[in-house]
């Protein structure tokens, strides 16, 4: 098992990854000084899968549990949903050291999250992230919200979670689609920060596509790692964290212009296409390296333009986005695979000229 430390001061916390890591709930009343009621949030399909696990290992360590379960998808990220997840946690009489668990993806973790932080201002909060996007990516490094209407993770806050428990087996019952969702975020880290990361995706498809247990390890605590040294140095994405936005902030705008037609992973995979055009056509990288992103993203399935929406509407959505500041778009740009940088300068014809690029309008 792999265990990655994410230094916060008082907010630090480990991340477990590897087999047996659910063992560690046994461990949580060890040290942790949790009250003895548990709140598990999960989705209806991944309650089916782990919930009974996660709710008797708990059980047998001493805590009084019960789980709820939301519908999944998007549309449960919702004031709506987290006031219901409220009224079940003052049911159940939750104090404020009393731990609310995550067993689920990102807009599991994200709700449950937001719901933690803000319940009596705060109570303990636990990631078991089981899908790939939400290993990598959503569980670490503390940022929690919920959606509006108008936008995607406006209504939010930076929370960290006490711990973080990474079973890679989990994702054995994990469908290619969703799979595919997680590996977008693997190689954003390897593009924005760590090449050698990138070129072992590009060698290593078939194991990857396989799941074998070792290589996923290996691969979800780097990326893990990669994520973490980041958090550690910009908490609240105040500079160095931004480059993590990488293809997320068309991303982002595909999501809501498309109606979420298109999973997250697909959406930053063609955020990320078109963030390299941006970056192409502003002199910071060569066409060699755009080539490089377009063919990963095309050797684990990922789109590289978006159907259903158009480029008038994408650009409605880049400015509503939570990055932008005085009308300014902070944009995370490539010098090279491994290397990016943040610029709120690009003028907007190249930015309509690469949405242009990403966008099937029809």
């Amino acid at each position: 098992m792999e265990q990655i430390k994410v230094e916060l001061g008082f907010d630090s916390y480990v991340i477990h990854v590897g087999s047996g890591s659910l063992a560690q709930l046994s461990k949580l009343r060890d040290g942790m000084h949790l009250s003895s009621t548990a709140l598990v949030i999960t989705d209806e399909t991944v309650g089916a899968l782990y919930g009974a696990q996660v709710v008797e290992i708990l059980r047998q360590a001493g805590f009084h549990t019960e789980m709820k379960a939301i519908a999944p998808g998007e549309e449960s990220k919702s004031l709506a949903v987290a006031e219901d997840l409220y009224t079940k946690a003052i049911e159940m009489g939750l104090d404020r050291l009393s731990p609310i668990v995550a067993l689920g993806g990102g807009v599991v973790g994200d709700l449950a999250g937001f719901v933690a932080a803000t319940y009596m201002r705060g109570v303990p909060f636990i990631q078991i992230p089981t899908s790939l996007l939400a290993q990598v990516d959503s569980s670490v490094g503390g940022k929690v919200a919920v959606n509006h209407p108008l936008g995607k993770n406006l209504i939010g806050a930076f929370y960290q979670p006490r711990i973080v428990l990474i079973e890679p087996n989990m994702l054995d019952s994990l469908p290619e689609r969703e799979f595919a969702t997680g590996l977008a975020e693997l190689i954003k880290h390897g593009i924005i920060g760590d090449s050698r990361l990138f070129a072992e995706l590009q060698q290593n498809d078939k194991a990857i596509w396989e799941k074998d247990p070792v290589m996923l390890t290996r691969l979800v605590s780097r990326s893990c790692r990669i994520k973490a040294d980041v958090v550690q140095q910009d908490e609240r994405e105040a500079s160095l964290r931004m480059i993590l936005n990488f293809g997320h902030t068309i991303g982002h705008a595909i999501e809501r212009a498309a109606n979420y037609k298109y999973s997250h992973g697909e959406a930053v995979a063609i955020g990320m296409h078109g963030a390299a055009r941006i970056s192409r056509d502003c002199g910071l990288c060569s066409q060699q390296t755009v080539d490089q992103v377009c063919d990963i993203l095309t050797k684990y399935c990922l789109p590289l333009k978006v159907q259903g929406c158009t480029v008038r509407q994408l650009e409605a959505y880049l400015m509503r986005d939570k990055k932008t500041i005085n009308g300014k778009i902070n944009w995370v740009l490539l010098n090279s695979i491994g290397s990016a940088v943040v610029k709120n300068d690009i003028p907007e014809h190249i930015v309509t000229k690469a949405l242009s690029q990403i966008t099937i309008e029809y």
